[in-house]
């Protein structure tokens, strides 16, 4: 058993229009990304994806499709997929960084892992962390084939618009069954602008659970500002309310809020996240594969956190389908990912104009269950 290609293509999807993310980082209406084919010697192909932004993690589509083709490729054709511990540590002392790249080659070797064992990826993870089962039976999960969660909760994201706008997206998602939404902020070097908006999307929706994300976009002294006006809006949540890095800013902003502060940028590596710790600078933790280089990744810092009395919930780069579902197989089998308290972001699908999957993942609402097929549970069109 060995990989005998591995491949990287480029892949193109546009926002519709009327969900555009705009944030303190400019806007996202398209998405440029990589999916990576990695195929072993039955023919079995696992994917991945790289949802590639480069004003986050420094990664372009065509420097990726690059990193893979030139760096990755060499090292895992004739490997045994299942020595993944091996592949990961390669990776990482053949390029630094490239964080979804990297992510990307390892959801395609899960996924592809999972294909030859017929199982879930999440199971090749431990399974699932909160199975409904009486501890004295002989069963806490449920047979192959049965599925007894209840979906991973979700919030739906409103840019950074104009407040009469983003009161009308806000209320129409909060019609269609959306029970919790995230409102971009820090975009305006005047935050009143963001408390405006915010006080026209409370009132179109509501006690609806709210929370906001500056994306890094306020400074210390902002941010204690717009904290005071957003507690009275009944914010649950402020989001990376300064600059990625600056850990002693943001436990600044935590010690004089009454909002519960959530480090998003500011972790991407095991690194980051200690050092979060370290500054008591969050509350809550946002995670997720791409960040981190990878699932497995993802699991450590969520039981680094754990550890620290930090609760983590599932973020978001708008990923397309095939991201997307290894991002719900990592959260139904890591305790630390919190989504019924601090509702996930695993959205990407929901903006796009077109599936890039042949089955699209089963939205409900606010609710995304995770495929029970083998490996990721997905598949590409062939012509992809």
């Amino acid at each position: 058993m060995a990989i005998r290609s591995i491949t990287a293509l480029p892949i193109h999807g546009d926002i519709k229009p009327d969900l555009a993310i705009i944030s303190s980082l400019g806007q996202h209406i398209v998405g440029q990304y990589v999916l990576v084919k990695i195929e072993d010697d039955e023919g079995r192909v696992g994917l991945g994806e790289a949802s590639v932004t480069s004003v986050w993690s420094g990664e372009t589509q065509v420097g990726t499709i690059a990193i893979i083709e030139q760096e990755f490729k060499p090292l895992l054709e004739g490997a045994d997929p299942f020595d993944l511990e091996w592949i990961c540590r390669a990776m990482d002392r053949a390029v630094f960084g490239n964080s979804f790249a990297k992510a990307a080659v390892e959801m395609a070797i899960l996924d592809l892992q999972g294909q030859i064992l017929g199982v879930p990826v999440y199971r090749l993870l431990g399974g699932r962390a909160s199975a409904k089962r009486d501890p004295l039976t002989l069963h806490p999960s449920p047979p192959m084939g049965e599925v007894d969660d209840q979906g991973i909760r979700l919030k739906f994201v409103v840019g950074a618009v104009e407040p009469a706008v983003a009161a009308q997206r806000a209320h129409a998602m909060v019609k269609k069954g959306w029970k919790a939404i995230k409102v971009k902020v820090g975009r305006d070097p005047d935050p009143q602008v963001d408390v405006d908006r915010l006080y026209a999307v409370r009132e179109a929706i509501g006690d609806t659970w709210l929370s906001v994300d500056a994306n890094g976009g306020y400074t210390v002294d902002q941010a204690i500002w717009a904290a005071t006006r957003f507690e009275k809006l009944n914010v649950m949540l402020f989001e990376q309310p300064t600059r990625r890095g600056d850990h002693q800013a943001m436990a600044e902003v935590r010690g004089r809020s009454g909002i519960p502060i959530m480090a998003d940028e500011s972790v991407f590596t095991a690194q980051d996240a200690l050092e979060v710790i370290r500054h008591r600078a969050a509350d809550v933790m946002s995670l997720y594969p791409g960040k981190h280089g990878g699932i497995r990744a993802t699991q450590v810092i969520a039981k680094m956190a754990e550890a620290a009395g930090i609760p983590c919930t599932i973020g978001s780069n708008l990923e397309r389908e095939v991201a997307t579902a290894a991002m719900a197989h990592v959260t139904v089998c890591t305790a630390n990912l919190q989504c019924e308290k601090y509702p996930g972001d695993l959205i990407g699908p929901v903006y796009f104009e077109k599936p890039l999957t042949v089955e699209p993942l089963r939205y409900e609402a606010d609710r995304l269950w995770t495929p029970e097929g083998p490996g990721l549970g997905i598949r590409v069109p062939l012509a992809v």
